[in-house]
């Protein structure tokens, strides 16, 4: 780490604040070059603790930066992580106020709930679909709060991996029969096609992307525990949204999600 406790708290008021004032700052390493992931994730967790000393919970875990052409963009070989927190779920088919965002994107995802721990390091996709109660389909609205989309991966990081607000559908599957890396996805907005996928665009699988997440948070000494919902990162790329706009997303086999920004 190269920032003192201070620093770390400032920063994270900073961008929580430009997170619920819809307020677009700019890129923390501007400021703090030398800011490195622990640095990061050390704001990231502060960030947590000023929402939790308010009463949000968190609602489950986020991974980010998945595809592998966008880790290749950003210059890193291993994803992102971040929370999401319960005031920022919508019910599907729900309205979205769009002046609350800045630039909203929406993407993809397949999310899985967890029947048993998840513990790491060597964590893999068998242990993961064998510790998985259900998979439901999702769609996640990410919100970076960096002017003119101006980051590095350290900010994102730092941002909370742009979390904002995310809708679950209401099919939950089992994955015993379910191919999720074949799995076909299909983004409508405002009625025209805007994306197609399928799961393997998520790391090869999206069982890896919550494997890598695990191994990750075992390098703190901490597990997965049973009952955490996991958003396994953008299968879709994701998709500029703004007031006006409707999203209907079609997952094969797995029902579909839907909202509009207002």
């Amino acid at each position: 780490m190269t920032l003192d406790k201070d620093i770390i708290r400032q920063l994270a008021e900073h961008l929580e604040n430009a997170e619920l004032n819809a307020s677009p700052v700019s890129k923390i390493t501007d400021a703090h070059p030398k800011l490195d992931w622990d640095d990061a994730y050390a704001i990231q967790a502060e960030i947590r603790r000023r929402k939790e000393s308010r009463g949000q919970k968190v609602a489950g875990l986020k991974v980010g930066l998945t595809s592998r052409a966008k880790m290749k963009q950003m210059g890193v070989e291993t994803p992102v992580f971040g929370l999401i927190f319960d005031y920022m779920s919508v019910a599907d088919g729900g309205e979205i106020r769009a002046a609350e965002l800045i630039h909203p994107k929406v993407e993809a995802e397949i999310a899985f709930v967890l029947k048993s721990a998840l513990r790491g390091p060597g964590c893999h996709i068998g242990a993961v679909l064998a510790a998985t109660d259900f998979v439901v389909p999702a769609v996640e609205i990410i919100d970076s709060r960096y002017e003119n989309f101006r980051f590095d991966v350290v900010s994102v990081i730092a941002d909370n991996t742009s979390s904002s607000r995310f809708v679950v559908g209401g099919v939950a599957r089992s994955v015993e029969g379910l191919d999720l890396r074949t799995l076909g996805i299909v983004m409508q907005k405002n009625g025209e096609i805007a994306a197609m996928a399928a799961g393997a665009a998520a790391l090869g699988h999206p069982a890896a992307a919550v494997a890598m997440l695990v191994n990750t948070i075992a390098k703190r000494g901490d597990e997965v525990p049973a009952g955490t919902f996991i958003m396994s990162g953008g299968a879709t790329e994701a998709i500029p949204v703004a007031a006006g706009d409707a999203i209907h997303v079609r997952f094969q086999n797995m029902g579909s999600v839907s909202m509009r920004f207002v």
